[in-house]
């Protein structure tokens, strides 16, 4: 069954902006925490934002000021605005519930020079 699905990746400009959809199943998203993360070739996956079910936010501190994580609990929706992005913010991006530990399968993110 579909639980994770990303969506929004693509190709922008560095400076530019995009803003990333995850939609979960309910059963998965129900208020728990959920987060977004990133691979970029040859490195490992990182944290770059979480959210509670209440709301509180966590970042990276590279993309502080920079990215925003919201949620719609209504919606079964997370969503991550980025803005300002940089060459090497190029990656895979992940949503990721983080209690039952499940992923989506991810977006390509490139951000051109």
């Amino acid at each position: 069954q579909v639980q994770l699905v990303e969506s929004g990746g693509g190709l922008v400009q560095a400076g530019g902006s995009l803003r990333l959809s995850c939609a979960a199943s309910a059963s998965i998203f129900r208020f728990n925490p959920m987060g977004w993360y990133r691979q970029a070739p040859g490195k490992q996956r990182e944290m770059v934002a979480t959210i509670t079910g209440g709301g509180s936010t966590n970042y990276a501190d590279s993309v502080k000021g920079r990215f925003t994580i919201s949620r719609d609990n209504a919606k079964n929706m997370v969503y991550l605005q980025m803005n300002s992005l940089k060459p090497e913010e190029t990656a895979v991006y992940y949503c990721r519930a983080l209690v039952s530990g499940v992923w989506g399968q991810g977006t390509q993110v490139t951000v051109s020079s």
